[in-house]
């Protein structure tokens, strides 16, 4: 099973180069970087192109899917409850992410099974779980938690991400599972949560549909 941390962002978007934040991950136990600036193998480990979207509309997403690369990752914020349905059924998209910044709501039944059905991620960001204090990184606690509720009911997966800027954001697994028992996850979901990514390369093709 292959680790992942499903979102990092080298130089020029972060102060660390893509080869020194792999040096590192591999030292925390992981396989793969999906990186937004940057690809390749470095130090044993794989360093996979992710391409941030953020859309004003699912429209300007859709758009934005058909110019990515076919191997690559397609990451896209999230927004409101209709956003989020109607990208969750773009063709192309692998991962959504933001949903602790997006309106409580933003994510609910339809969106989860929406999620399961077209076989899209659900980021969770550790950074803010980290870097936060006090009501706001409970408020963030409290989204994951309610985003474990309906991964648990409905099925969809989750991938983990660090969203490192530098080698000192990163996250080892053991502090991975430690920081995600916060909000109720148990190891082994958060072990297959770091396995998703490995599952969103594998279904890649030659060629990008996007509906």
């Amino acid at each position: 099973m292959a680790y992942a941390d499903a979102c990092v962002h080298p130089y020029p978007s972060g102060d660390t180069t893509a080869a020194r934040l792999a040096l590192e991950a591999r030292a925390c136990g992981f396989d793969t970087l999906v990186s937004t600036a940057g690809a390749g193998e470095f130090f044993g480990v794989k360093v996979v192109k992710g391409v941030l979207i953020r859309g004003r509309t699912p429209r300007d997403v859709a758009r934005s899917v058909r110019r990515v690369p076919a191997d690559a990752l397609v990451l896209v914020e999230g927004g409101d409850d209709g956003f989020n349905r109607a990208v969750l059924s773009t063709g192309g998209v692998d991962v959504i992410r933001g949903m602790h910044r997006a309106p409580r709501r933003a994510f609910d039944f339809v969106a989860a099974r929406t999620a399961a059905e077209h076989e899209v991620a659900v980021e969770i960001d550790l950074a803010p779980i980290v870097a936060w204090r006090g009501r706001e990184r409970q408020k963030v606690l409290g989204r994951y938690a309610d985003l474990l509720g309906l991964q648990r009911k409905y099925g969809f997966s989750f991938c983990i991400a660090s969203n490192a800027h530098s080698v000192l954001d990163l996250r080892s697994v053991r502090e991975t599972v430690g920081l995600c028992s916060l909000f109720g996850m148990e190891e082994d979901e958060v072990r297959a949560a770091l396995s998703t990514v490995e599952g969103l390369l594998d279904r890649q093709g030659p060629v990008r549909v996007v509906a």
